[in-house]
């Protein structure tokens, strides 16, 4: 049986505790007698969401749990509910309705989220990829200070280039790692510090980033067109560049879909989020960091497939995806290493 298809909340330890707690359903006011039906909606990579309905005022919630932190924090729960109240105005992301920072047994904690409707981004349609973007320039455009709360990398394109050095560590030194495919992203990692080695720091506008904006993560309402962001388990006080490279970068587009943005694409992307932005935010420089923050987000995304490629096919993996271990794969074949290389130009 499918493991998706067959976890429950009683598969969690502490978690049928925690929603039976008087504080859970005081927070929720949910009737004392539980009601409620709880059903799994999805399984990512560290995180496990349920949905149910409220029984009394039927409104669609998410229960989420966190499973470990891919930022290192003892608080994962607690920082992504924190990021969800800072962006609460932009009316594009989840609201945060409860969070518990965890026990004895539900050691990572979980949180409770309004429900959003919608599919997945599709990157073939051209209004959706408008609205994607007018999505991101009102989330970027809300206000946020250094002081709240949000992780603030100093230079952010070293930071996620020492990233990528500690997650390749773990494929260079695997045995299970292919000698061709190492070295060709140690040449590309080379490649890449040669070219930010000179850059400056960026002491421009920042706000509150998402950094992992996969098309599954955007849903998209049928009815009204409108597209919210979902899933704010790593956000950043940071760079709006950071988030539009990573959008627009051939190894994000490609995790769930075939598509590999065309030049064109990503200049009208730019454009009309610029346009989006208005008088928010000084804009000036933004197009050529998204550029730069393409080429770094590659290698992000290669050296993330290279580090997960290796830990599926070890002992003690925790969460695991059949459609991501397939797409792992293909990231390392001689067909998507070529890519990248063609946008390094070596």
């Amino acid at each position: 049986m499918d493991k998706k298809n067959s976890m429950t909340i009683d598969t969690i330890p502490g978690l049928r505790a925690l929603t039976l707690s008087p504080d859970y359903r005081n927070a929720l006011k949910l009737p004392e007698e539980p009601a409620e039906e709880y059903e799994m909606l999805a399984q990512g990579e560290y995180n496990i969401n349920f949905r149910f309905r409220h029984p009394v005022t039927g409104e669609k919630l998410v229960l989420r749990v966190n499973s470990e932190s891919q930022m290192h924090l003892e608080n994962q729960i607690e920082y992504e509910g924190n990021a969800l109240k800072l962006l609460e105005n932009s009316g594009r992301t989840p609201v945060l309705k409860y969070i518990y920072p965890g026990d004895k047994q539900l050691t990572r904690g979980a949180l409770v989220m309004s429900f959003l409707p919608g599919r997945a981004l599709d990157y073939n349609r051209a209004p959706e990829l408008e609205e994607a973007a007018k999505c991101l320039a009102e989330i970027h455009g809300i206000s946020v200070d250094e002081t709240d709360g949000l992780i603030e990398p100093e230079a952010p394109i070293r930071a996620i280039l020492e990233e990528c050095e500690e997650m390749f560590a773990t494929y260079w030194n695997s045995e299970l790692g292919a000698p061709d495919v190492k070295n060709r992203i140690r040449r590309l990692l080379d490649e890449g510090r040669k070219r930010i080695q000179d850059g400056g720091d960026y002491t421009g506008y920042k706000c509150c980033v998402n950094t992992e904006l996969n098309n599954t993560n955007f849903l998209v309402e049928e009815e009204t067109g409108t597209v919210r962001l979902v899933d704010w388990e790593k956000p950043l006080y940071s760079d709006p560049a950071q988030d539009l490279g990573h959008f627009l970068a051939p190894t994000t587009t490609f995790w769930k879909t075939d598509v590999i943005f065309e030049n064109e694409t990503i200049e009208k992307f730019i454009d009309t989020y610029i346009e989006s932005v208005g008088n928010r935010y000084d804009t000036i420089g933004l197009r050529a960091r998204t550029m730069e923050f393409i080429v770094i987000t590659c290698l992000r995304g290669l050296t993330w497939c290279a580090m997960a490629w290796v830990q599926y096919r070890q002992n003690g993996k925790g969460l695991t995806n059949e459609s991501t271990r397939i797409k792992l794969d293909a990231y390392l074949t001689d067909e998507f290493l070529r890519r990248i290389e063609a946008i390094y130009g070596i």
